[in-house]
């Protein structure tokens, strides 16, 4: 499907989580000036923050020599977000459901819950150091089909 995008713009960033909230302020502050209301916004901004903080402490763990890219571009109706680190990757599979009574003292699995929940389509690639999100307003609700690993849809 081809979109007229907007805004498009791509980040190389060390794993520095001031240079992440620059970049989240960035996307917020372009979305709001084009019409995107704080009703999308909210869950928009949960969902990218935990994205780049995840990338930066657990992929990158901190390392200012690793680094972060991203990738963003949106429409009237829809935002796509690739985050990318330079660490080993993970198995979103094997963070456990917070939700679960076993879980609730846990602390983590808590962000990708978010991330989920305020994003339509939550994609990682094979190695798991890469996610594409995107937000699509006249998407149905999501259904959880926990098929994180198909990357269709990347940028």
């Amino acid at each position: 499907m081809s979109h007229d995008w907007i805004f498009s713009k791509e980040w190389k960033i060390p794993s520095d989580t001031g240079e992440a909230r620059q970049i989240l302020d960035e996307i917020l502050t372009k979305l709001g000036e084009n019409g995107w209301g704080e009703e999308h916004t909210f869950g928009i901004h949960l969902a990218v923050e935990e994205a780049l903080m995840n990338a930066i402490k657990h992929g990158n763990q901190r390392d200012p020599e690793k680094y972060v890219t991203v990738e963003f571009r949106f429409t009237a109706k829809i935002l796509q977000i690739v985050i990318e680190d330079e660490g080993d990757g993970f198995n979103p599979a094997d963070v456990p459901d917070p939700t679960l009574e076993e879980n609730l003292e846990l602390p983590s699995g808590r962000g990708l819950m978010l991330m989920k929940t305020f994003m339509t389509t939550i994609q990682y690639n094979e190695k798991g150091n890469r996610v594409f999100m995107e937000k699509d307003l006249d998407a149905p609700p999501p259904d959880d089909d926990d098929d994180d690993d198909d990357d269709e849809g990347y940028l």
